[in-house]
């Protein structure tokens, strides 16, 4: 399946896959460390009536970054002028850990945009903090960084995986997969030596892991910043989907997305799960988005 390229009001151009075609139209934002690649799984088992399109974010994979990112609203904004430039009025908005949290911007400051959303192994809207660490590298709880490049060099949960981007040091991208994100089933070797390549492509990680933490669409302060309650303009059907062998998103987060979200929100919790039910469970997922889009 070959990328194809739109170019935005912006300036800044965004690769995407694309498949299928009609007025019911589901679109996929990935999470961190990836690209719209990594949703290939579910997007062979989605049928032609649907129109899926998946997106490269501002700076991952084939999409350009000529402007910084400082939070998930702009990405999310991106994907606002994705889907003017496609003159699509309404869409159903699947984001996948970070891609969640651009998804809950996206609803909430552009609803009518919004059919409705899914959550996949979501980052909390309360933001995903990275506090500064000690000697032993244990982090220290209210410990802040005040910048991207401060945070850049986090020794333990950013400079490394930028160290290893810069060198295109695949084997330990690979490492740190298998460590976190595939605790249960992996790809095949193909399908991970297509999926690592992706990464590899990153070229914004401080900048997003930065956004990531500064995220707070609560009503309370989340060591980073005071919440600016914008959860509670999302009023659309949302699905939240998470795995009991989540390593990369506890579940608190998840059940924090569904206590905001409710009386709107179905959770269903896959055993024997990863933070990749992409990878883990794509053949109940692809069941469970199609019948939650009917």
């Amino acid at each position: 399946m070959e990328k194809k390229f739109l170019k935005l009001k912006n300036g800044e151009t965004l690769a995407y896959l694309e498949k299928g075609n009609g007025d019911n139209v589901l679109v996929l934002i990935h999470g961190n460390l990836s690209s719209s690649v990594y949703y290939l799984p579910l997007i062979k088992l989605l049928p032609d009536t649907l129109r899926t399109i998946a997106i490269d974010l501002r700076g991952f994979g084939d999409s350009s970054y000529q402007n910084k990112v400082s939070s998930l609203k702009e990405l999310a904004e991106d994907v606002v002028l994705f889907l003017q430039g496609l003159h699509i009025s309404k869409a159903t908005i699947c984001g996948w850990s970070l891609g969640g949290g651009v998804a809950m911007e996206l609803s909430a400051h552009h609803p009518n945009l919004v059919k409705k959303l899914i959550l996949i192994n979501s980052t909390t809207h309360k933001g995903y903090p990275i506090f500064k660490k000690d000697a032993t590298f244990k982090p220290i709880l209210g410990e802040i960084y005040h910048s991207p490049e401060e945070m850049a060099n986090d020794p333990l949960q950013v400079k490394p995986v930028i160290d290893a981007i810069k060198a295109n040091n695949t084997g330990f991208m690979t490492y740190i997969y298998d460590l976190t994100i595939y605790t249960v089933n992996k790809p095949t070797v193909e399908e991970n030596a297509l999926y690592i390549s992706e990464t590899m492509k990153q070229r914004n990680l401080a900048d997003v892991d930065y956004a990531l933490a500064t995220l707070n669409m609560g009503n309370a302060f989340n060591f980073y910043r005071n919440g600016d309650n914008t959860i509670s303009n999302i009023l659309c059907p949302v699905l939240h989907f998470w795995g009991d062998h989540d390593k990369t998103v506890p579940e608190y987060m998840v059940l924090d997305n569904i206590e905001a979200l409710k009386p709107n929100s179905k959770y269903i919790k896959f055993e024997n799960c990863g933070h990749s039910p992409l990878v883990d469970k794509v053949q109940e997922l692809s069941i469970e988005i199609l019948n939650f889009m009917i």
